[in-house]
């Protein structure tokens, strides 16, 4: 159990997200498919949460100097490396965007930049959720086969 929440806590946090949630399940002993559904399930649940905070708390943060500062440059950041995505593909775009898993995306900067650009509520959760989805993919076959490239050079 303790290990469970170990990967929903790295899961939820702002820069790990399911990347450092699935590894870190991996190296629990957990199995490919309860660490995929851990994380993403973790991951797609602060979606929400996220939102709410930039609807209804972040305007009273945004009075608080150091924090304007670091919200306004991740805000050009999200903005910058979504907005090509966004206004090519639409919805599409914010999943290709927080599914493939670089550096700078995921559910946090996807529901920012959804934020930002005022996308549709629901669509852009459907989006993340999707998004979130495949990078939980993308991350897990990484995991799966770099484990099994790495059991050669052991054995």
């Amino acid at each position: 159990m303790l290990d469970i929440l170990q990967v929903i806590l790295v899961s939820i946090l702002p820069i790990a997200e399911l990347r450092g949630g699935i590894p870190l399940a991996y190296g629990l002993g957990l199995s490919p498919a309860a660490a995929y559904i851990v994380a993403v399930a973790a991951n797609i649940a602060i979606v929400p949460v996220i939102f709410f905070f930039l609807d209804y708390l972040h305007k009273h943060f945004m009075r608080i100097p150091p924090y304007r500062k670091l919200f306004n440059h991740f805000l050009e950041r999200a903005r910058r490396n979504a907005e090509a995505k966004l206004k090519r593909w639409g919805y599409f775009g914010l999943v290709l965007f927080v599914g493939i898993p670089l550096p700078i995306t995921g559910a946090y900067t996807g529901t920012l930049a959804a934020w930002f650009f005022e996308l549709e509520r629901k669509k852009a959760m459907l989006a993340i959720a999707l998004g979130v989805m495949m990078a939980g993919v993308i991350v897990s076959l990484v995991m799966i086969t770099g484990t099994s490239a790495f059991q050669i050079f052991v054995k």
